[in-house]
């Protein structure tokens, strides 16, 4: 159990000491949810006709009957031969139907190309002399990825029969224009939203998943951040990438504490936490959002801690605080009042 000691008796902060059963409590919690646990498909792709695609229809008759016009003669043997004949291309209605002559309105959404030939086939049967059928997809308006975000070109992808995958959505994009290193892919599929580094996606192709239609690939640059103020080389927002950034290396990218002012013994991160990584004694105090306001304490005097820091998360919207060391407060205090004593002991010397 994580050892807490509340600021003030009706205070929902809590203070925590950063210690090594922290630390692991901490990254364990942090683990994230990979692409091939949470949207990995195990059913292939198989591409359906939707509301807005375009479609080509072409009916083959065998001779001697003939029903959408006159039989071809092969002008060799002078034998009629088989002909076809190519309906003009259709749009699918918002109501999933297709009008083909003598077969009559086929509802064709959420079919297969080659059901709706089968479909064909079977209205013709009777009318024309053995039809069969050809569905071409002319153009794809349903079956789509969007790609947005940090890419060379925004871009709608259709997919096909072969199962294209996520980096195949971000090639056809492009690429990305920022360091693979620091992008993150954010995949929606429905009300589901995901994030993971590309460069964990690159290394492991079990987060390469098939793409389903519909979903809408986003890449991030930096997409988070944290705060730091106090004894610090700078005080501003720090973006990071979404592989996540450890205490040691915030601390780095600051420029570190300063050495005449900071007190290496008082460095805190504020952070919303979830209460169930704290693993308290009683239920606390939450905010409305269900979290809980703790402050993690770290004394960088204790040579364990740079250690632990090297393996401490920091999260995003953390606020990263060094105090000044006491000296720093009095150097502060003199600078104020040596400015006054001497003006007055000027003044003392002048009328003496």
């Amino acid at each position: 159990m994580i050892e807490v000691r509340e600021g003030q008796p009706d205070s929902l902060i809590q203070v925590v000491s950063v210690t090594d059963r922290v630390a692991r409590r901490l990254v364990a919690s942090q683990q994230q949810q990979l692409f091939s646990q949470v949207l990995a498909s195990k059913a292939p792709f198989s591409y359906t006709i939707g509301p807005g695609d375009v479609l080509e229809v072409s009916v083959w008759e065998a001779p001697p009957a003939v029903l959408f016009g006159a039989p071809a003669l092969d002008p060799r043997s002078g034998v009629a031969a088989a002909r076809s004949t190519a309906f003009p291309e259709q749009m699918v209605s918002s109501e999933g139907t297709l009008n083909i002559p003598f077969a009559g309105s086929l509802q064709v959404a959420g079919k297969t190309p080659q059901q709706v030939e089968n479909e064909v086939v079977r209205r013709l049967s009777g009318k024309a002399n053995q039809p069969q059928a050809l569905v071409r997809v002319i153009r794809n308006a349903t079956s789509n990825v969007t790609v947005v975000g940090e890419v060379a070109a925004s871009t709608r992808m259709p997919l096909t029969a072969r199962g294209e995958r996520l980096l195949d959505a971000l090639a056809a994009a492009g690429g990305v224009r920022q360091p693979v290193g620091k992008v993150t892919l954010q995949l929606t599929r429905g009300e589901q939203v995901h994030a993971l580094a590309l460069e964990t996606i690159i290394r492991d192709p079990k987060q390469n998943i098939a793409l389903q239609p519909g979903d809408v690939i986003t890449a991030l640059f930096q997409p988070l951040s944290f705060i730091v103020l106090g004894a610090t080389a700078k005080n501003e927002e720090v973006n990071f990438e979404a592989q996540g950034i450890t205490l040691a290396q915030a601390l780095a990218r600051v420029g570190g504490v300063q050495d005449r002012l900071a007190d290496a013994r008082a460095v805190f991160i504020f952070r919303f936490e979830d209460p169930a990584v704290l693993d308290l004694p009683a239920p606390p105090r939450t905010t409305p959002e269900g979290k809980v306001p703790v402050v993690y304490e770290v004394n960088l005097k204790n040579p364990e801690t740079f250690f632990l820091a090297q393996g401490f998360p920091v999260l995003n919207r953390d606020v990263l605080y060094v105090a000044n060391s006491p000296g720093a407060e009095l150097q502060k205090f003199l600078g104020i009042i040596m400015p006054a004593a001497y003006s007055v002991l000027n003044t003392y010397n002048v009328t003496k």
